[in-house]
């Protein structure tokens, strides 16, 4: 147990199950910038929630990025890390693209409130960014 442990939390791996335990952790931590900023910007700010969302998933994106780079994946496909996040970025617009989308539809055509509508979109945004960058830029 100890050596698992070790291994989910200490250890650099090529192991796709802990890289995605990680990736899911790191996930949570910038679900919480994500959303946060989300909340703050649309219900204090009055900043129209789908701006909000755009302007929070690229907080939660940096710091996915960081995160990301210093202990989900030990193997960077890419020496330069400008081009490496530039791909982590394009990674993240498709993903945006994909949160702004599912976060209109559930709130604009379904009537969730958008934090529900947040929620929803992030589970399956996850998947998308977490294998879109394990197979292109931490192979």
């Amino acid at each position: 147990m100890k050596n698992y442990l070790s291994l989910l939390f200490k250890k650099s791996t090529d192991k796709t199950s802990i890289q995605f335990l990680r990736y899911i952790f790191v996930g949570g931590v910038a679900f919480i910038v994500d959303f946060g900023s989300l909340y703050i910007l649309t219900d204090f700010f009055t900043i129209y929630y789908l701006i909000s969302a755009a302007i929070a998933f690229t907080l939660g994106l940096i710091t996915n990025y960081l995160l990301s780079i210093s202990w989900v994946f030990n193997r960077r496909t890419f020496d330069n890390k400008k081009f490496e996040f530039g791909v982590f970025a394009i990674i993240g617009i498709i993903g945006l693209i994909l949160n702004e989308v599912f976060i209109w539809f559930f709130t604009a055509e379904l009537g969730f409130y958008y934090l529900i509508s947040k929620i929803l979109s992030a589970i399956i945004i996850l998947f998308w960014n977490f294998f879109a960058r394990k197979f292109t830029l931490f192979r």
